[in-house]
């Protein structure tokens, strides 16, 4: 163990090269200028997302080129050992969350509507780009500082490594859900969601829905996840592998939440087809840059569906969420791993090949740095 020189400089374990993406690298680094408006979480845990792989992939293989060493990491846990002088949302000692943005002008006309997720100026809380060009450096480490806006409560009901992956996995399709579950259907009539996908996304969208008193159907390929799915809170589970599946699914779904993270053999023209008259397609998985929809125009013709995609979530949202998570008992389905270099090649390497059920959280993290985290 090395103690980190906090405030002075911040550790984690970084990509420094896209093609050792799954082999970060501990070092130390410079923060970002302290604003008036900022905090620093001393970090207790962090979960593993998919944009994490992603993004230190680099390239054509993932999300286009990144700024190396990039500490990555958003579904952040920790608590607040500092605040700017201009703070009111938290206090030194308090326990907060922070998910994929750390900074938005709450100024424009996005961020006054509660949209801040979409802010044009808005900084991600890794690989993002400050106004005085300083690239943001994320959770896989002793530290993180961000915008107070950006960071929420939370309850005390919620264990640390199961609030983490709500940050962002939880956040990112309670949104949609949230906006786009329809609450005034006639004659008590129960809203039906289908869930493409049970990976870190789908299986929490699933508990969302159930808490939201909708029907939620799982859609994947194979049957290899049917238990599970019940077992979540799942009201149907549909495998896709099966030609004209959808036949049996016309006309049903006020919504359905595409979870998955490729595009390659996803039948859309099929899905849309289940959509009720006016429903949506919303797509919350982000494949690799390459990747397109492939779809018919004329299938939107037949019952004026629309396909959209949803990013993040509002602070509004995730403190709504968290509150629910802690009402209803929300959880993600964990594996937890002591933060080290051998730590993160395992998880980051596992996760690509879909090998966890569902979600990896790094913990130890005052082991790792020599922080005093809870």
């Amino acid at each position: 163990m090395t103690k980190v020189n906090y405030p002075e400089e911040f550790a984690g374990f970084a990509v420094l090269d896209t093609n050792e993406w799954n082999k970060p690298k501990y070092t130390t680094y410079t923060p970002k200028k302290f604003d008036s408006h900022d905090i620093d979480i001393e970090i207790e845990c962090c979960g593993l997302c998919g944009s994490d792989i992603m993004t230190a992939k680099g390239g054509d293989h993932g999300w286009g080129s990144i700024t190396c060493p990039q500490v990555v990491g958003h579904e952040i846990v920790g608590k607040v050992v500092k605040v700017g002088s201009d703070v009111t949302l938290h206090k030194v000692g308090d326990r907060v969350g922070l998910g994929a943005q750390a900074f938005a002008c709450l100024d424009c006309n996005r961020c006054k509507h509660g949209n801040e997720q979409y802010c044009s100026n808005g900084v991600t809380t890794y690989d993002g780009v400050y106004s005085d060009g300083y690239i943001s450096q994320g959770g896989y480490a002793s530290h993180v500082r961000a915008h107070e806006f950006m960071c929420f409560p939370i309850p005390e009901g919620l264990a640390s490594v199961h609030a983490a992956s709500l940050c962002c996995a939880g956040l990112t399709v309670f949104s949609p859900l949230k906006r786009y579950i329809p609450t005034n259907l006639p004659n008590g009539e129960k809203p039906k969601v289908a869930v493409v996908g049970m990976g870190g996304l789908g299986h929490l969208a699933i508990q969302i829905c159930k808490a939201m008193d909708a029907d939620c159907y799982v859609f994947s390929r194979t049957n290899s996840k049917e238990k599970q799915a019940y077992e979540l809170g799942a009201k149907g589970f549909v495998a896709t592998g099966v030609d004209g599946w959808e036949k049996e699914f016309f006309d049903q779904f006020d919504l359905i939440l595409n979870c998955a993270i490729g595009l390659s053999g996803l039948n859309i023209d099929a899905f849309l087809s289940i959509l009720k008259v006016e429903g949506r397609f919303c797509s919350v998985g982000l494949p690799s840059a390459d990747e397109k929809y492939n779809v018919s125009p004329f299938t939107f013709f037949g019952n004026g569906s629309c396909l959209c995609s949803s990013a993040l979530g509002s602070r509004q949202e995730a403190i709504e969420l968290f509150k629910m998570a802690d009402k209803y008992g929300i959880k993600p389905w964990i594996e937890e791993v002591p933060i080290s270099e051998e730590g993160c090649e395992m998880a980051l390497t596992r996760a690509w090949d879909g090998d966890v059920r569902y979600r990896f959280v790094f913990t130890e993290f005052g082991k790792a740095f020599g922080t005093n985290p809870i």
